[in-house]
């Protein structure tokens, strides 16, 4: 790598870089500046990781339109045995990051595993098109729907102001940034209490659907296989449905090096979290079933809301704050996590230094935190964010299926690497198989769109070499690098509101 060796420093600011080698001098003792460590420290127990993983994978779609599944398999029957099989599936790639959060104990997720295998340029690409299109897209797009849900009960008799649903919708991203970057204890607490609403939500829709049943509603279940057939399109597509559906078991591994006993609680929160929402989804929409026809679902542009005006009448007002709330905790679990990974990609030398700093006090990484504010804000207001959720969702499956691929090589060039959770080998190569099966029928269904998002995806190439290893570059290139990290830093220092006496260290 081209990027010099980090030396600590101090000087004046707020933040101290993230490398094992970055100190802080102790103020009253006169220290020397090598003695202390300012590193994120590990906050995350087994209930606050449950609650990452349960509380990014839960967000709107299981409320609002699961008929993505129905409509693709054609039947009620299929539609559930498709929910079944995507979360075992969904488990299984799981159990792939648990092993490899249990013998690579670094933060970062996909791109620190991809590193580890592959090498730097892969790495580089992955976390390119992370930080400039998808998690900025991803972020807004949940955000709007905790913005029209949470302004829902005051717009029932009218058509809610799309400029509207963006302000609220900006405040909220704002309002999950400041948590972020003030404090880690307080962003997982209420990440357990969104991740407990959420499962309020989801049994406020399961017990009555339940009684239900016990009373004999069970008219659409008849002939459960019978309807439209599922095309040979139409089978994989719903696959690809659920899988997106079940996405999010992944993020604990973002944040690996904040996690207490990582060899035990990581394999143990990602277990207990995906059986519980396996469950918890397979349970829901038998639920709809007892109420709703499939042909009712397909129609309604909120399922949960249709569901529960039938059954609990004024009690329904309830749910779209149900579904804000879920909204909100998937926003606040993703950008925990997906900051970390930004932090780890600056610390290997892949991003600008800036990100790998800490904030002194507050011990969070409060530049990679701040730096997807006005990314997500310009996706906001002029951004067409579905259309760049299409173009690039195969990259994450792609991406996924390199990392479980990766474990599979890695048992073979790191054999003696300490395994302290292993699993079956055709566990990884089936869950790799139907990553790479989904990238190759995306683009077999819409070349056009995958196309446009592998061209995306491939600017990292280039980025990689021009940022990373051209060396040799012109003064006025690296003065509007650093005019850009400045910026950066002047918005930190704006959010953390903090006096100006604090340290900081650059890499130089």
């Amino acid at each position: 790598m081209v990027r010099k060796a980090a030396v600590p420093t101090a000087s004046n600011g707020s933040y101290l870089q993230g490398q094992p080698n970055g100190r802080l001098p102790s103020l009253d003792s006169g220290q020397p500046a090598q003695e202390q460590k300012v590193v994120l420290k590990k906050k995350v127990t087994l209930l606050r990781g449950i609650s990452i993983i349960i509380g990014t994978i839960i967000g709107a779609g299981i409320f609002i339109s699961p008929k993505g599944i129905l409509k693709n398999t054609g039947s009620v029957g299929m539609s559930l045995t498709v929910w079944t099989v995507c979360g075992i599936l969904s488990l299984f790639g799981a159990l792939c990051y648990a092993e490899l959060g249990t013998c690579i104990k670094k933060s970062g997720g996909h791109y620190t595993y991809i590193l580890e295998a592959f090498g730097p340029l892969p790495a580089f690409v992955r976390v390119w098109v992370e930080l400039l299109i998808i998690r900025p897209a991803a972020t807004a797009v949940i955000s709007l729907a905790f913005g029209r849900y949470i302004l829902e009960p005051f717009f029932m008799q009218c058509e809610i102001p799309e400029l509207a649903i963006k302000l609220i919708t900006a405040v909220g991203i704002t309002l999950v940034m400041v948590l972020n970057s003030t404090s880690v204890s307080w962003s997982a607490r209420i990440q357990i209490f969104l991740t407990f609403c959420k499962l309020v939500a989801i049994l406020i829709i399961i017990v009555p659907g339940v009684i239900q049943l016990i009373k004999g509603e069970t008219r659409h279940f008849k002939n459960a296989f019978a309807g439209n057939d599922a095309s040979v399109m139409g089978l994989p597509l719903a696959f690809y449905s659920g899988m997106y559906a079940y996405s999010g078991w992944f993020y604990l591994n973002f944040v690996t090096e904040e996690v207490e006993n990582p060899e035990k609680n990581i394999p143990l929160a990602i277990c207990i979290s995906m059986i519980i929402v396996t469950v918890g989804y397979v349970l829901t929409n038998v639920a709809y079933f007892t109420t709703i026809s499939a042909g009712e679902l397909l129609l309604s542009k909120a399922v949960a809301v249709t569901f529960a005006e039938r059954l609990m009448g004024n009690f329904s007002l309830a749910v779209p704050v149900f579904v804000a709330l879920s909204c909100f905790g998937s926003m606040n679990g993703g950008i925990f996590a997906v900051s970390r990974m930004f932090f780890v990609a600056s610390r290997e030398g892949h991003l600008p230094e800036i990100l790998s700093m800490i904030h002194v006090r507050k011990h969070t990484p409060l530049p990679a935190v701040i730096v997807l504010h006005p990314l997500t804000m310009i996706m906001l207001f002029n951004g067409d964010l579905y259309s760049l959720l299409n173009f690039l969702s195969f990259a994450r499956w792609l991406f996924i299926g390199l990392v479980v691929a990766g474990l599979i090589y890695l048992r073979y060039k790191r054999p003696d690497m300490p395994r302290p959770f292993k699993v079956p080998l055709f566990i990884p190569a089936l869950f790799s198989f139907t990553c790479l099966f989904m990238v190759a029928l995306s683009l077999y269904s819409d070349p056009v769109n995958t196309g446009i998002g592998f061209a995306i995806t491939l600017t990292g190439v280039p980025a990689y070499y021009l940022f990373i290893v051209w060396d040799k570059k012109p003064k006025w290139f690296r003065k509007l690098l650093e005019t850009c990290q400045k910026d950066i830093l002047l918005n930190c220092c704006y959010l953390s509101v903090c006096n100006f006496s604090d340290k900081l260290t650059f890499r130089v």
